[in-house]
């Protein structure tokens, strides 16, 4: 299998990420237990998760299934800030969420508060990613910065990353490191997948340019490419478009599930499910480091870690390309980022 490095950092990770925002929510911790395990046997090191994935009790499924297995230094355990309950575009001066004013956003007070609360659910002393949930535009990232940056030094924390940030900001956040001497963002995790290329068109160049890792989240476009959906108003039960709803349900559209149709074809030309054809392809694409994959049970896990050894050969790239061309799109999936505009006709 092959091993990349996280951005221009020393560190070497799984060309999968294993996700797990289906950790109690819905899939029950024993399973959880069994795929985790599962995915370091395969090799995988690099294990995503987030503190408000099932109100942190993704977290803690993770704290002790590492520390049963005593594996925790095999793993690059990453996490992220939260991002509320509000879109992050939205000004926090107009946001009162129940649990306090200054629980969310990425200010000092609410970062320290929620690293170390990630800390104790994790049952460990450091985390090795941490990440910037979303992009908060009424926070100075002079003050995200300086607050990563003493986490770093206190030894709480080995890097820092952001997730589904518009190019500028990663840009300006490049900026501001490289002037005042802060750490430094190692990677972004996007949305990335056929439906949805959009970061080809800016971020991906700046990241290559500039030595910053591409975490892909959502390969499969939400099952959407694995052949999940099969109408845009009617979703299975057990669906998030159909139990979560909201912006989930937002992602799945007629065009999206055209291309699916087609894509299902070149991936049975192939040999392999539509479901490994999605990940291969975001995998291999230039500037991705690892495509996030979150798996609901021990069978889809399995269908995905074969991807570990496989290429995506040249022909089967351009048939793709001209299912959906290189930097457009025929679904939304920044559709929580607060700042993207553009609309999917």
């Amino acid at each position: 299998m092959e091993y990349r490095n996280l951005g221009r950092t020393g560190v070497k990770v799984s060309c999968l990420c294993f996700g797990t925002d289906n950790f109690a929510d819905p899939t029950p911790e024993e399973e959880c237990v069994h795929m985790l395990d599962r995915a370091l046997d395969a090799g995988i090191n690099l294990l995503d998760t987030g503190d408000v994935y099932a109100e942190g009790e993704g977290e803690r499924i993770i704290g002790r299934a590492l520390k049963a297995n005593k594996r925790r230094h095999q793993v690059l355990l990453a996490t992220k800030v939260d991002f509320g309950k509000s879109r992050p575009g939205q000004s926090l001066d107009k946001f009162v969420p129940s649990t306090g004013i200054n629980e969310h956003g990425n200010s000092r007070l609410n970062i320290i508060r929620a690293c170390e609360g990630s800390l104790r659910r994790f049952q460990t002393d450091y985390i090795d990613l941490y990440q910037i949930h979303r992009h908060w535009p009424t926070i100075a990232i002079d003050e995200t910065l300086r607050a990563l940056d003493d986490l770093v030094r206190q030894g709480k924390i080995r890097y820092v990353g952001c997730s589904t940030h518009p190019t500028w900001a990663v840009m300006e956040a490049l900026m501001v490191s490289e002037l005042k001497g802060y750490v430094r963002y190692a990677s972004e995790q996007s949305p990335y997948n056929l439906l949805d290329r959009r970061i080809e068109n800016e971020l991906v160049p700046m990241c290559q340019r500039h030595g910053i890792g591409i975490i892909a989240w959502a390969p499969l476009a939400m099952g959407v490419l694995a052949g999940r959906y099969k109408d845009a108003k009617k979703y299975p039960d057990d669906s998030r478009a159909a139990y979560r709803g909201g912006f989930y349900a937002e992602r799945v559209t007629k065009r999206g599930i055209a291309v699916a149709n087609e894509f299902a074809i070149i991936a049975e030309n192939i040999g392999i499910s539509p479901a490994q054809l999605a990940i291969l392809w975001c995998k291999d694409q230039p500037g991705v480091t690892a495509p996030l994959i979150g798996p609901r049970t021990m069978e889809h896990l399995e269908d995905f870690l074969p991807v570990l050894d496989m290429e995506l050969d040249d022909e089967t790239r351009e048939a793709c390309d001209l299912l959906v061309p290189p930097g457009s799109a025929v679904a939304n999936f920044f559709n929580t980022s607060g700042w993207m505009k553009m609309k999917i006709l």
